[in-house]
């Protein structure tokens, strides 16, 4: 058996009906072939004709047409307004004014100066100024064209019969209808011409036989015998089928997964707050001064209604504005100013999920204590590849005693372990609430990647809710994580739905 005749054997019955139709007709229209063929769907003629096509027996030629309709019915059977006015003009003697026009009712108010612009336009009337009065007057050939029909007005009038395609109207005349407002629509479709190609003569030449196709064997098709009388269709193992892709949820939604089973998995808690808080523990509580450039409008939203909130209890204020003054009776010198009590007040957007960490720690000051954080903050960044004025932070706290840099080192290191990162480091950095300060970075495809801030709370920061063990913390932006794993450029990638993107990401290990 030749490949020509595997091929043939390969043929479903909707393939082998169309390439039978194309046998006569050499090239045609879906539609013709449909007919033709007598196909009960154009589907049906589609689907066969997409998998010829990739066995190389027919072609498929696509031709962009576009097709004309009157935009609104009323121009089927109603002039168009400058042939209405030139008809006034001639009826008035071929002289009026433009209040004589408006009045007439033989054009609207909105077509008034359609009419005349078009008249002008066609050489049908010129205006002229007479005692501060304008007056409309018919030209020469505007008294031919009285009893003439334009080349315009002629299209419309077809049009209103049915649709037209291109090829049936001049591109000139279409132009200019197309130019004004409400007179014409235009949509492009899609016209697609099938024929044979040289394999899917020669298939034909051999003989391609039109049986009824049975895809299984089955016990009625044995006990009746008819078997014997219907068409088993060949397989081709290695041909090409379509892609599926199942139901998942969206990659930065598989991320927080992952991550919370990481953090269950190494014993946290998980803790929620809200997103509208307080400038007092957003700040304040973190021994945040009250100048400092985070906390301008050009980098914190700072709501309006609520504007302000009420303060926690009088006591735990004090102690908060006596560290912030004088640094308490811990040895610390404080900022040295006078703290203001309306600016810890407003209501603000969270910049940070770190103020979820520190209304836990005031309510459980005793350890032991481990919890994390998942959620969106808000911060007044421009948009750009790697900014974003709301983003997901993730964030841990650890408070126990003894607890040291070590311990937050190794806590570290297994987190992003079992996130997927083997080599993990921490450099020196700065943090306003956190002394030491870490960086973390990351071994990702050859280099050190910067992935978030640790350290331990300062005693400023714990003192004041009465507690006495060490607050071990860090954070990561959690669109940084996605975008170092999936190879995203962009942040923004993250939030545009990008269908191709969304299917073929894989889902993290959980």
């Amino acid at each position: 058996m030749t490949n020509v005749e595997e091929l043939i054997e390969e043929l479903s019955y909707l393939e082998r009906k169309v390439l039978l139709t194309l046998q006569d007709i050499k090239t045609a229209t879906p539609e013709m072939i449909l007919k033709e063929g007598k196909f009960k769907e154009l589907v049906e003629v589609m689907n066969a004709s997409s998998w010829l096509r990739s066995k190389n027996l027919v072609t498929i030629q696509e031709k962009p047409i576009r097709k004309y309709t009157l935009a609104k019915k009323k121009w089927a059977t109603k002039n168009l307004p400058e042939r209405r006015a030139l008809k006034l003009l001639r009826k008035r003697h071929g002289e009026l004014t433009l209040d004589e026009l408006k009045n007439s009712g033989k054009v609207t108010e909105n077509e008034v100066p359609i009419a005349i612009g078009w008249m002008k336009k066609k050489g049908w009337a010129t205006l002229e100024r007479d005692e501060g009065t304008t007056v409309i007057k018919i030209t020469d050939k505007g008294k031919d064209s009285v009893s003439t029909v334009g080349k315009d007005e002629e299209l419309v009038r077809k049009l209103g019969d049915g649709e037209l395609t291109e090829r049936d109207v001049d591109p000139v005349v279409i132009k200019m209808l197309k130019s004004r407002k409400d007179v014409v629509k235009e949509k492009e479709i899609i016209r697609r011409e099938i024929g044979l190609t040289d394999l899917g003569r020669e298939a034909l030449s051999i003989g391609v036989e039109l049986k009824e196709e049975v895809a299984q064997l089955t016990p009625e098709l044995l006990s009746s015998g008819k078997w014997k009388d219907v068409h088993f269709r060949r397989y081709d193992v290695g041909t090409f089928a379509p892609s599926l892709y199942g139901g998942k949820k969206h990659p930065l939604n598989q991320y927080i997964e992952k991550i919370r089973k990481v953090f269950a998995e190494m014993g946290f808690t998980e803790i929620t707050g809200n997103f509208v808080e307080l400038a007092f523990w957003d700040f304040d509580a973190l021994f945040q001064p009250q100048d400092h450039p985070a906390r301008d409008m050009q980098d914190t939203f700072y709501t309006v209604d609520p504007d302000t909130f009420q303060l926690p209890p009088e006591e735990l204020v004090n102690r908060i504005k006596e560290m912030h003054e004088s640094g308490g009776d811990i040895g610390s010198d404080g900022w040295g100013y006078d703290w203001d009590m309306d600016e810890a007040r407003q209501a603000i957007l969270r910049t940070h999920t770190t103020v979820n960490s520190i209304r836990y720690l005031s309510e459980h000051p005793d350890p032991p204590v481990k919890t994390f954080t998942i959620g969106r903050i808000f911060r007044r960044e421009t948009i750009t590849w790697k900014h974003l004025p709301e983003f997901q932070q993730v964030e841990g706290i650890v408070m126990e005693e003894n607890a040291n840099l070590g311990m937050l080192i190794g806590i570290l290191k297994e987190f992003y372990r079992k996130m997927g990162f083997e080599k993990v480091r921490v450099r020196p950095a700065f943090f306003p609430y956190t002394e030491p300060s870490m960086e973390i970075e990351v071994y990702f495809k050859g280099e050190w990647m910067e992935l978030g801030g640790s350290g331990i709370f300062r005693p400023e920061v714990t003192e004041p809710f009465g507690v006495k063990h060490p607050v071990l913390a860090w954070g990561l932006g959690l669109e940084r994580l996605v975008m170092v794993n999936e190879g995203i450029d962009d942040i923004r990638d993250i939030y545009v739905s990008d269908i191709d993107w969304l299917r073929n990401s894989k889902l993290p290990r959980l």
